[in-house]
């Protein structure tokens, strides 16, 4: 079939078929990349408008998956499955060792298609993938998504599929903090394999090389950020500062705010129309005002500030437990020593708080959709078996979610029992459904701040204002916290 400009159909249309039969055909297996824009309005003598629209909707339509930087390439799961070979569907992150796991956990004889997806897509996927009637078997999602998944029935109580392994396995030998999270009216909606914390990391030998200590309170991250700066560091302090990071720059900022004595939400409505929002808030610009954070950071991707700690340009990066991973890969060292290289803290108190973190981390879930929900749960119980768990956190540098496999991995790996000990007194996340349009407003928020685009307490207010209209909650001021005196950690 070739494309027919004479004809009475779209341009775009004709492309779009054309591309299908060839997919039908089996001319693109699963490693083979589609054609580029370019090489199409080449091969076809059209312009770029057509070809855009077909390859968008192609993608829309659930058939081809679109990576930036690598292409267009078909999504197995839109393909049609033997019905006496049961298949289980997989989505996750592309970033980590989630396919890795799930491919050992499924074991020889088993048949699994895994879809590895960029992280910050996953939720659109996610949700696409549900209303085309494509959704996965099994997909890792944050587990801050639970309670907007959980709400619109898109995944299974795990009671459900078994009840047994919840109340024997899930609530006795994992970390309560995860356990609450991934409940929602009363249900477990799904699985984490490794806990995750935000904080700061820090560089041991820029510090020890100063005499410094890790710093306790803001005051102390300024004084140490200001030595850093007049030692020459180009970048002293780093963080996720804008919309580019996506939910990284949600979770830093909400552990910041609870150094500070802030919460979000708290039972009685939205919380951030308070003196202590704006104090914080007033805290980070001046560190990019006094050049100790650069304003660049509102540009930064999720893993960029993780990367300039790395190859020294950076001496404090404020991120998650999770970064140790990167660490190692860039430092060409094992997992267990990094720690010899970094330290990994609380986020510094702030004048009317204590020292402060925040839980996160992803979790597997069973959709609704599901064709095989039995093999689905079967696998998910295998993922996240203690051993399968234990191997998999020595080789990332990741915190297992199960008290008996962190047991294994201690005496090799004393940064995990570390960040464990971090997550017991971890604060969470906003627990509702529409908390990934409140993650986009405390995004924006940080961002208006630290370009000048608002001030402090225009823009907490205005968020506090917006987060209301999303949640459907009044906004409240905070009465003044009193002072919190600060103990070395």
């Amino acid at each position: 079939m070739e494309i027919d400009p004479q004809l009475p159909i779209p341009l775009y249309f004709q492309l779009k078929t054309l591309l299908l039969e060839e997919i039908l055909s089996g001319r693109y297996d699963l490693e083979k990349r589609l054609p580029t824009e370019h090489e199409l309005c080449h091969r076809f003598e059209i312009s770029r408008t057509p070809v855009t629209r077909a390859l968008t909707e192609l993608a829309d339509e659930g058939v081809v998956l679109r990576h930036r930087r690598r292409g267009s390439f078909v999504n197995p799961h839109w393909l049609s499955r033997r019905p006496d070979q049961p298949e289980i569907r997989v989505i996750v992150p592309a970033e980590g060792p989630w396919a890795r796991m799930v491919r050992d956990a499924a074991g020889p004889g088993n048949q699994i298609s895994v879809v590895e997806v960029p992280g910050h897509t996953l939720h659109h996927t996610l949700r696409h993938a549900v209303a085309e009637g494509q959704a996965p078997d099994v997909a890792l999602l944050d587990n801050v998504w639970v309670p907007e998944f959980a709400a619109a029935g898109f995944i299974y109580a795990l009671e459900e599929l078994n009840e047994q392994w919840v109340h024997d396995e899930h609530e006795v030998d994992f970390l309560a903090p995860l356990v609450r999270v991934n409940r929602y009216d009363g249900k477990t909606f799904g699985v984490s394999p490794f806990a995750d914390v935000a904080g700061l990391w820090y560089r041991r030998d820029a510090l020890g090389a100063l005499g410094l200590d890790p710093p306790l309170t803001w005051a102390d991250l300024r004084l140490v950020g200001r030595a850093f700066a007049d030692a020459g560091v180009p970048s002293p302090i780093v963080m996720p500062g804008g919309s580019r990071a996506h939910e990284a720059t949600a979770y830093f900022l909400i552990a910041f705010l609870a150094s500070n004595g802030v919460q979000v939400l708290g039972p009685e409505g939205v919380m951030l129309g308070s003196p202590a929002t704006a104090q914080a808030l007033r805290f980070l610009r001046s560190l990019v005002e006094d050049g100790l954070v650069p304003l660049d950071v509102v540009g930064y991707e999720w893993n960029q500030t993780i990367r300039l700690l790395a190859e020294g340009h950076a001496a404090l990066s404020f991120g998650g437990s999770y970064e140790g991973e990167a660490l190692a890969d860039a430092l060409g060292v094992p997992h267990r020593e990094v720690w010899d290289h970094f330290g990994f803290a609380h986020v510094p108190a702030g004048p009317r708080g204590a020292p402060a973190s925040v839980a996160g981390g992803m979790m597997f879930a069973v959709f609704r959709q599901a064709d095989q929900p039995g093999l689905a749960m079967r696998l998910l119980e295998r993922v996240v078996a203690p051993e399968a768990l234990a191997r998999f956190a020595l080789s990332s540098g990741r915190t297992p979610s199960r008290r008996s496999a962190i047991e294994l991995v201690a005496p090799d790996a004393p940064f995990l029992s570390r960040t464990a000990e971090l997550l017991e007194t971890a604060a969470s996340r906003p627990w509702l459904p529409s908390y990934p349009r409140v993650s986009a407003q405390l995004q924006a928020m940080l961002e208006a701040v630290l370009t000048g685009r608002l001030g402090p307490t225009a823009a907490a207010q205005r968020t506090a204002d917006m987060i209301g209209a999303i949640t459907g909650r009044p906004v409240v001021a905070e009465p003044e916290p009193v002072a919190v005196a600060v103990a070395a950690v």
